[in-house]
């Protein structure tokens, strides 16, 4: 079966549409800081227009539990993603805020999958590995080395699902795919023009890639 799919970072409402016509199963927004960075009402408008989607996301960096479970719940979402190195003890934290699903983001630098990842797989009700690049969390455009994480990957995953991020684009998604056999593939910067600005075209082939990739396994 072909992953699912994520569209983050997106900052206008045309974009979450056609993402939602796409099939894909989350759209995301961001409140880390960065140039994505929308403010929480606009970011409640461009959410409301994935009408098909599953879930929608938002990203958190340095907030405290309590902010991030009251923007949370005025946006709303149904999952918050944790994106600045986050612990099980952050994890356990929010669940006392806030009580959606919650995924945790891993960031990786070559193939050191980092210390206590197993505990955020059970932590967590998924992992979402990302590359670490210095003084940004997210949205790089830096790929993990996919075949040289799996066996790794293979023994950490405990059952909770695995999103994938990092550099992703309609080129290599079915590559990173058929390495790690995530249970996500989640895009920002891969079909974007500018920072924030997604390119429909690129949109399309990147479903369109994954979904090839599904019917040819």
């Amino acid at each position: 079966m072909a992953p699912e799919v994520k569209f983050c970072g997106l900052t206008r409402v045309e974009d979450a549409e056609l993402a939602s016509e796409l099939g894909a199963a989350y759209i995301g927004v961001i409140f880390a800081g960065g140039p994505r960075t929308v403010p929480a009402p606009l970011a409640a408008g461009i959410l409301r227009a994935g009408h098909s989607v599953r879930a929608r996301v938002g990203v958190f960096g340095a907030q405290t539990p309590a902010e991030i479970a009251a923007i949370a719940t005025e946006v709303p979402l149904e999952v918050v993603q944790l994106h600045a190195d986050p612990t099980p003890a952050d994890v356990d934290a929010l669940r006392r805020h806030w009580h959606g699903v919650i995924w945790a983001a891993v960031r990786i630098a070559g193939t050191d999958i980092p210390r206590g990842t197993a505990d955020l797989f059970r932590a967590a009700d998924a992992v979402v590995f990302d590359a670490r690049v210095s003084g940004r969390l997210g949205g790089t455009g830096v790929p993990l080395a996919w075949a040289r994480l799996r066996d790794g990957v293979d023994r950490l995953r405990a059952r909770r699902p695995l999103v994938l991020a990092g550099g992703l684009t309609p080129e290599n998604v079915a590559i990173a795919a058929d390495a790690l056999e995530p249970d996500v593939v989640d895009v920002s910067s891969g079909v974007e023009r500018a920072p924030g600005i997604k390119d429909h075209a690129r949109m399309r082939a990147f479903a369109m890639a994954v979904r090839r990739h599904g019917a040819e396994r």
